[in-house]
């Protein structure tokens, strides 16, 4: 969508919904941001959210998730569910990671996110250089959780449900310390796959954990 990147380059800086308004202002009824969590970790699933932002609400207050700390994020979760946004969420264990590889398992997340939604949305904004793989009409920018509130808000959802999920996955193994590090490449993290191996959540491709493995 040319126009859509062209109008960015000339809307206001800091009007992250933008893009937005001027799909809808083409004739979408609804333009859905998609965006994941979790492509760098060694352990667990690469999580993916898809959200339709109401089109009169306060857009400003969601950032990329990396900029927020853990309460904000999850403040924003929740007040989107207040807000009534259409949200979607899709999950890829690491398992299919390994089988796919880490690119084709965030793409498989978004997907399942797109298609978590309630109603499937007229316009997709995709973080990243790649389109979802569906036949629905779609724009791929790169930055586009910074350039985004749609796709801002899906980051949020994504990383709030990912971090939750490696929370759940401390208690059942607690000697990784998931609840602190939710499975990235730590000093920590990677001294004790040293010491004590990998376990059912790690993916094997990766590797600090295919080192371990070929030893």
């Amino acid at each position: 969508m040319p126009k859509a990147i062209t109008l960015w380059q000339a809307s206001p800086e800091g009007d992250t919904f933008a893009i937005e308004r001027f799909l809808l202002s083409q004739g979408y009824a609804t333009v859905a941001g998609t965006d994941e969590a979790g492509r760098g970790p060694l352990a667990g699933p690469v999580v993916a959210a898809c959200v339709i932002l109401p089109p009169h609400c306060e857009y400003q207050q969601f950032q990329d998730s990396k900029k927020l700390s853990a309460k904000v994020r999850e403040e924003l979760a929740h007040h989107l569910v207040v807000l009534e946004a259409q949200i979607g969420v899709g999950i890829v264990s690491a398992a299919e990671i390994d089988r796919l590889n880490i690119l084709q398992a965030s793409l498989l997340a978004m997907k399942k996110a797109v298609e978590g939604l309630p109603a499937s949305p007229d316009f997709l904004l995709v973080d990243g250089k790649f389109t979802v793989p569906m036949s629905l009409p779609q724009q791929a920018l790169v930055k586009g959780d910074s350039r985004s509130a749609s796709i801002s808000a899906a980051s949020i959802v994504a990383k709030v449900t990912r971090d939750a999920i490696m929370e759940q996955y401390h208690l059942e193994y607690p000697r990784y310390n998931f609840a602190r590090h939710k499975g990235y490449p730590t000093a920590e993290h990677r001294r004790v796959i040293r010491e004590i191996g990998p376990c059912p959540i790690h993916r094997k491709s990766f590797g600090p954990v295919r080192d371990w493995s070929d030893r």
